[in-house]
């Protein structure tokens, strides 16, 4: 706690020299809405003025907007699941052809996320979701009115290359516009609507056609680029440009137009002043000593999060109920009736229990569920309590994806948000989001493979990974609960130094 406040007193000191050289004069002070009192003089009435734990509808609206981008994300990875057998069939595509469908969704995400940190910069976080929409419809009509596999796999190219952008930029989004204490809960929400997606597409998949179900998909990337030109840009995205009044407006908006927001518009561009000093970071320069505990702590997230096998469990859920002797329809059904409650809970509890608490015993969770289905296929292969393996397969498969959905499928996405400073959250957001992909394809291209050679040995691999997650977690990643992203970012500084 010592080492907390003294670390703030240091960024308040920075922050005022900055101010004291760039605004000598009081005048100069009063016109941007800057203050000369010191901090012992700010009340309590001062800090609730100004309203930085204030939720509004604006900051609720812009939330719900930009996770409508993660329901689309959702419904383009739980649409391999229901499609399959009718893919399969109407187009007469091999296991290797299918697996080159699924897996290419991650590939094309692969490639978005190689330039998602530089779009998001230059255009925008606003632009570049109607930026990701474009690939998005243009891929969900390209699978829909797919004749070949060649057709059917650059539709689902460019529909990954649309959600692999909008992985980096929704989190960023709402870490930049949400209030600090609400802010874990509502960057969860893009897991929330991501599991939507994916439950939506795992029940109407039993019942519709693949061409109608890629057709569903299309329906709501359309309504997003329609809500998209009613929620205002990243305050903290204008104040890097330098355009300051728009920062101030944009922030006016989403905390009240009666609260006084220059503290915090101050903070925020005191801080990006700060990280000024040393220029926008190039991707060479990210391996300084500097960055690399929060490096570690995000490539590392998503490199565990990938090497537990949750893409490919996700991606091709009937084919593991299958293979366990469990009706798939009744299975993906189920999954789909419990994931998006449990992902709700984790959206309520993620700012009151913290992010390691949350990832550790998600983890775990996926950890145990892995390790059943080993010992499920296990039993299968050798032809021993045949009736208790398709019970085994269910609870494993459901458990694995539902502690996914709780804990380790959206908080790597929060804490990645929240660790890197404006000049570096560029490359380093783009390094992160590329080792997510770059697994992400190798596990869905391979898992098939992997499942008709020995699928009790993969899902051992993968509980043996999730039991080093916890480790990890453990003693590495700190928790980021309650904190500004200016208090997480000063943290993580000090404690290289």
């Amino acid at each position: 706690m010592e080492r907390q406040k003294s670390m703030e007193k240091g960024l308040l000191r920075k922050s005022l020299s900055i101010r004291e050289r760039k605004f000598p004069n009081e005048e100069a002070f009063l016109e941007t809405g800057l203050s000369r009192k010191s901090p012992r003089e700010i009340t309590k009435k001062d800090q609730n003025d100004d309203g930085e734990c204030r939720v509004t509808a604006t900051v609720f609206f812009s939330t719900f907007v930009a996770v409508s981008g993660s329901f689309c994300t959702g419904c383009g990875a739980g649409f391999s699941s229901g499609a399959q057998s009718g893919i399969t069939k109407d187009l007469s595509l091999s296991v290797a052809e299918y697996s080159m469908f699924g897996s290419i969704l991650t590939l094309g995400g692969l490639i978005g996320a190689i330039f998602s940190g530089k779009v998001a910069d230059v255009l925008g976080r606003k632009r570049t979701m109607l930026f990701c929409e474009a690939f998005c419809v243009t891929g969900w009509l390209a699978v829909a009115l797919a004749q070949d596999a060649l057709w059917l796999d650059g539709g689902r190219l460019l529909l990954g290359i649309g959600v692999g952008l909008f992985s980096y930029v929704i989190p960023v989004y709402i870490a930049e516009i949400a209030p600090k204490h609400v802010r874990g809960s509502f960057v969860f929400a893009n897991q929330l609507m991501q599991n939507c997606g994916i439950a939506l597409f795992f029940i109407i998949g039993n019942f519709l056609p693949w061409r109608l179900l890629a057709l569903v998909g299309f329906v709501p990337c359309v309504l997003h680029v329609f809500c998209l030109f009613f929620i205002p840009e990243s305050p903290r995205w204008l104040a890097k440009k330098g355009r300051d009044k728009e920062c101030r407006s944009a922030l006016q908006r989403l905390r009240g137009s009666e609260v006084d927001i220059s503290r915090e518009a101050n903070t925020i561009r005191d801080t990006i002043e700060m990280s000024e000093v040393d220029g926008e970071s190039r991707m060479s320069e990210l391996f300084q000593r500097r960055y690399a505990y929060p490096l570690l702590i995000g490539v590392g997230l998503m490199f565990l999060q990938q090497l537990s096998g949750s893409s490919g469990v996700t991606y091709y859920a009937s084919s593991l109920f299958n293979k366990g002797g469990f009706p798939s329809a009744i299975g993906t059904s189920v999954i789909a009736t419990i994931m998006v409650p449990k992902a709700m809970l984790g959206t309520i509890i993620v700012d009151k229990l913290g992010r390691r608490t949350l990832l550790m015993a998600s983890c775990a969770a996926m950890g145990l569920s892995a390790l059943l289905l080993s010992v499920s296929y296990g039993f299968e292969s050798f032809g021993i309590l045949p009736d208790l393996t398709p019970i085994f397969t269910c609870i494993g498969v459901l458990g694995h994806i539902v502690a996914f959905a709780m804990g380790m499928g959206g908080l790597p996405w929060i804490i990645m948000a929240e660790i890197f400073p404006m000049n570096v959250k560029v490359s380093a957001g783009t390094l992160v989001t590329v080792t997510n992909w770059l697994f992400g394809w190798i596990i869905t291209y391979t898992f098939n493979f992997m499942l008709e050679w020995n699928a009790s040995g993969m899902f051992f691999i993968f509980s043996m990974v999730s039991a080093f997650s916890i480790v990890f977690i453990y003693f590495l990643v700190p928790e980021t609960k309650g904190r500004s992203l200016e208090e997480i970012q000063a943290l993580l500084s000090n404690s290289v130094q």
